[in-house]
């Protein structure tokens, strides 16, 4: 076999164990068998990547401010440690193990179902993400409608947890969790409506191919990322998806500091557990999308390393994107609600508006080939998104000066 075919098969490996493993049953079960393992390895993988990232995002949270991180737990009656990488598993032994505990006045009924319908509705968004060029779960016209469609799911579910525990710290936790989330979408769809335009497809598979050219001699990828529109787009795409994610500085929801842990202060054990998975799968599923929609999806950055395997690039952008939630939680303080807002209103949503502008300009523009055509092009479509970007953040703020706080003598 040429070292091509070789690679070839390495990028199919997946779908041959999948092919190897449905022969063995029945023609008339094929079919079933295939969804279920399409199903189950999903949430394997994604499961898989949690479990790291609550030790890496440990570790990396202690090296970036300056603390120890968790490195003790290794593998049981040994004295190897493995740098701590046992904790993912003393977490869920932990979490399994927990007493359930139910508050007498809480709805049985919904305390009970918020969490499953939340881990459902996010690995329900992970379904049409192209993880490679022949690994996308489920293939629709309508991909990027169903992601946000399903995503939606997630507001009933922490709205269910507050309103079913019957606690005024969780229902105030749920609301503003809506909040937030309402507040953010919309820039959130803002932010991709530019490569929908762009490239005339709701398909999160054509929307890749539509990236997978090079220019500069295969030097420079023909990613969305890479444009004007495309850049103001992922960066309001990255910080809206911050604030959908419950992450910092967005952790309103969850402010422990205020009231105590939101929509989840009924919620201990598993059910917890639950939560806590489900946020990470919908970060997943956001830097997915990003990935996707802004990052050539699971092109090589170079036409010389496209002979690697297609699902390699996937998650190699995909933990790099995670890696940025991870420093960001690190580095920046958590906003009050009033700036959260705000700034979702003021800023995010007429930026998000003045880059569909951009978009329709770079699309008219397609024709100005010249060099100096294209160093026009350029120049006026960085002007169209900066220009507003300038006035708005001076104006964010404009005329709220620091406050002065009294005390009591």
């Amino acid at each position: 076999m040429s070292p091509t075919g070789i690679w070839d098969s390495i990028d199919r490996a997946p779908l041959i164990v999948r092919d190897v493993l449905v022969s063995f049953l029945p023609d008339a079960w094929q079919g079933l068998a295939n969804d279920i393992l399409i199903a189950a390895t999903v949430t394997v993988v994604f499961a898989t990547i949690f479990a790291l990232l609550t030790i890496l995002e440990r570790k990396g949270l202690a090296r970036i401010q300056n603390r120890p991180g968790p490195n003790r737990v290794g593998i049981p009656f040994t004295k190897i440690r493995l740098g701590g990488f046992g904790q993912p598993l003393a977490d869920a032994v932990k979490m399994i193990l927990k007493e359930d505990i139910v508050p007498t006045s809480a709805d049985k009924v919904l305390h009970f179902i918020a969490p499953v319908i939340l881990i459902v509705s996010t690995l329900l968004s992970l379904a049409v993400i192209p993880l490679g060029r022949h690994l996308l779960p489920l293939e629709l016209e309508a991909a990027v409608l169903y992601f946000f469609a399903a995503g939606a799911i997630s507001e009933l579910a922490v709205f269910t947890a507050g309103w079913g525990s019957h606690n005024k710290y969780s229902l105030v936790g749920a609301m503003r969790a809506l909040a937030q989330m309402l507040s953010y979408e919309l820039p959130l769809v803002l932010a991709i409506i530019p490569v929908i335009m762009l490239t005339g497809t709701l398909s999160t598979s054509a929307i890749v191919d539509a990236q997978g050219s090079w220019s500069l001699g295969g030097f420079l990828p023909a990613w969305h990322v890479f444009t004007p529109w495309g850049f103001a787009a992922f960066a309001i795409f990255v910080v809206a998806s911050f604030a959908e994610a419950n992450r910092s500085p967005f952790d309103l929801p969850e402010a422990e500091s205020e009231i105590i842990a939101g929509h989840l202060t009924e919620y201990s054990g598993f059910k917890y557990a639950l939560f806590f998975m489900a946020e990470y799968f919908g970060m997943c599923a956001l830097a997915g999308l990003g990935v996707t929609l802004f990052l050539g999806g699971w092109h090589a950055p170079f036409s010389a390393l496209e002979f690697l395997p297609s699902w390699f690039w996937f998650f190699a952008k995909l933990f790099m994107m995670l890696g940025l939630f991870i420093w960001v939680r690190g580095t920046l303080p958590r906003l009050r609600m009033d700036q959260l807002t705000r700034f979702a209103w003021k800023l995010m949503v007429p930026l998000a508006l003045c880059n569909l502008v951009n978009a329709a300009f770079w699309h008219l523009s397609a024709g100005w080939d010249s060099p100096g055509g294209l160093a026009l092009r350029w120049v006026l479509s960085i002007a169209i998104i900066a220009t507003p970007f300038l006035l708005l953040s001076r104006s964010l703020f404009a005329g709220l000066g620091p406050r002065t706080y009294k005390y009591a003598p």
